[in-house]
């Protein structure tokens, strides 16, 4: 399941095709599913406990194309935080007017000439080569509006725990919501599982999706990046195996210190390990959900990923699995009241 998660298209703002594999997937579990007018799925398995969402983002990063030469050359707006140094040589899908899709491959000139590439380029240089040209590409109904899908296989690397892929953020959350669907049948608690659209274009879908819900509390479960490439001279706090990783504070919210210390005596009772983020960047969908409805406790719990926003991400498939269970321990009969 997860591997299917993470192969399949969903850029942000067209989740359609991941939507469509996460609500086959979740309505195997819950009964009571709905698609609001945004595209969030939203998922109620009705309890007499606490009233919980549980949230992780559908979408990914990707491509839109902005602008084609004559010769068929197609240059590309970022849909997203893309890193787009990572982008030269990958492979991108695009949906024809007919239905099926064609390949191109990102590039930029002096790579595409055989020449010495430039110490520094930007996304303005990067472009698409279908081996299309302009005219061609009119007549199969691609131009400025139209998603470029990024296309990357998954696979484990020097072991079957170590795996890499595409849109790892956030489909190991929804691979975790669904994961905890078919384990909390038996849970109190009165739960809704949200899978949020266009997270990264500005935690937008989350905003809409607690509408119609008004949880007691919130967790957002989400990746966040690995620090453990340098060895020397730099402090490592999130550590790719190092276990779940619960969110202190980001760039823009502290974390629910209520649910935070909850996670920690689960994790401690369940021997769990876990690791701390105090980061100074980015941001996820808890900090629209905190906002909502007076105010939401919520907090975010996740794991450690290299490579972040890239089509060959890290993670382990270790860090995944034990996040799923520190989530399952505190959902089986979770606390109702959370005070800050």
């Amino acid at each position: 399941m997860l591997k299917k998660l993470l192969e399949v298209q969903g850029v942000s703002g067209n989740e359609e095709k991941v939507r469509s594999l996460i609500l086959k997937e979740i309505k195997k579990h819950v009964k009571d599913v709905i698609v609001d007018k945004f595209g969030n799925i939203i998922a109620h398995k009705k309890g007499k406990g606490a009233k919980v969402m549980l949230a992780a983002h559908m979408d990914e990063v990707g491509l839109m194309i902005k602008s084609i030469s004559a010769n068929g050359n197609i240059y590309v707006s970022p849909i997203g935080g893309v890193e787009y140094v990572s982008l030269v040589g990958e492979k991108v899908s695009i949906k024809t007017k007919q239905g099926p899709k064609i390949h191109g491959i990102v590039t930029f000139a002096e790579i595409s000439d055989g020449e010495e590439p430039e110490e520094k380029f930007s996304i303005e240089d990067l472009f698409v080569d279908t081996g299309l040209d302009k005219k061609e590409l009119k007549k199969l109904g691609i131009g400025a509006g139209s998603f470029l899908e990024l296309v990357q296989p998954v696979d484990c690397l020097g072991c079957r725990d170590v795996i890499s892929g595409k849109a790892l953020d956030d489909r190991i959350g929804c691979y975790a919501l669904i994961e905890l669907a078919k384990r909390l049948k038996k849970s109190s608690a009165d739960i809704y599982y949200v899978f949020t659209t266009q997270e990264e274009l500005g935690l937008y879908g989350s905003k809409t999706s607690i509408a119609s819900i008004d949880p007691d509390w919130a967790i957002v479960i989400d990746v966040t990046n690995a620090d453990d490439a340098i060895e020397h001279g730099h402090v490592v706090t999130k550590r790719l195996g190092g276990g779940p990783v619960i969110l202190v504070k980001d760039a823009e919210m502290i974390s629910n210190l209520c649910i935070s210390d909850w996670l920690k005596k689960v994790a401690k009772k369940e021997k769990i390990r876990i690791q701390l983020d105090v980061s100074d960047f980015g941001t996820t969908d808890a900090l629209s959900i905190s906002f909502e409805k007076g105010g939401i406790p919520t907090a975010v719990v996740g794991v450690a990923i290299r490579n972040m926003h890239t089509t060959v991400g890290i993670a382990s498939l270790k860090d995944i699995l034990d996040c799923i269970k520190l989530l399952e321990a505190l959902l089986k009969n979770p606390p109702k009241v959370c005070i800050h």
